[in-house]
């Protein structure tokens, strides 16, 4: 796949060198009723690629082992072992096996309307944790759906999922510092923010608050931050009919024109298109 990414189009590639085992809402009520769309574990190879330009619900993705490739703000990362990504909802999201390595990996899907696909629902994070918990419990649920499908031990396999993808998603659960600042800034995201704002805010020095950034979420503050302005923006021009102008203003970018090359940057399109774009009526809901 190119290392550039404006030319992307929706794509789902799977080959027949790539195995899943995958669970779907479709076919497990119960995990229709906690607002998941499909969850799996997956062994690829070229040329399994998928690309979303329209990502609705977001996606956790977790590599098991091996390394493939993914589009993480905007730019083609590698993905190895012990790495989790988060994908929140309205964003482009990307992915593909590499030459010369099996890449194995599990996921969680979640549907729109789940609280996990709400700007606010998943903390933004790239962490490096130990996968295999996750990949255990939905294939547990996997071999119970295929066999028996009993109701309550299905249950009890959506219960584990959820605890490992809250474990993974709540990287600020025991830094209140970074907490309390981020919630802060997320609620006044037009204020012109800086560096030493934000290390006031949370009682430390600037580097200090570099690292735990760093540490915590796989971004600098500003970066977090940034990525903040664009994850709401893309869920305003998602969900809503304001001015590409006005959803600029209100994440706190003056100047329209340097809103859209951040937005662009970070998404793959203009925001001008990828409004247009959220306007098509959806299909299926594909395989990861």
């Amino acid at each position: 796949m190119a290392a550039m990414h404006e030319n992307l189009s929706e794509t789902h590639i799977v080959g027949d060198d790539t195995h899943q085992s995958i669970v779907r809402a479709e076919d497990c009520p119960p995990l229709a009723r906690r607002l998941i769309s499909h969850v799996g574990v997956g062994d690829a190879a070229p040329p399994y690629r998928v690309v979303r330009t329209n990502l609705s619900g977001a996606y956790l993705h977790a590599c098991l082992g091996g390394e493939g490739r993914m589009l993480l703000d905007g730019r083609w990362r590698p993905h190895r072992e012990g790495m989790v990504t988060l994908a929140p909802a309205h964003v482009l999201h990307a992915f593909h096996a590499i030459p010369e390595s099996r890449w194995r990996y599990c996921w969680v899907r979640y549907m729109p309307q789940s609280p996990r696909s709400a700007p606010e629902g998943m903390t933004p994070l790239v962490a490096n944790v130990d996968p295999k918990p996750l990949a255990d419990a939905i294939l547990g649920l996997f071999h119970e759906v295929r066999s028996a499908g009993d109701i309550a031990a299905t249950a009890l396999w959506i219960d584990l999922v959820e605890h490992y993808v809250k474990r993974y998603t709540e990287p600020l659960r025991n830094e209140e510092r970074l907490s309390r600042l981020w919630a802060e800034v997320t609620a006044d995201l037009r204020r012109p923010w800086t560096l030493d704002q934000l290390a006031a805010m949370a009682g430390i020095s600037g580097e200090h608050l570099r690292r735990l950034c760093q540490t915590r979420l796989g971004r600098s503050p500003m970066q977090q931050l940034t990525y903040l302005r664009v994850q709401e923006a893309a869920h305003l021009l998602a969900t809503t009919d304001r001015r590409v102008e006005d959803v600029a203003f209100e994440v706190g970018y003056q100047n329209p024109f340097a809103f859209s090359n951040t937005f662009k940057r970070m998404t793959g399109f203009r925001p001008s298109r990828f409004q247009r774009g959220r306007r098509t009526p959806r299909g299926r809901d594909p395989d990861a």
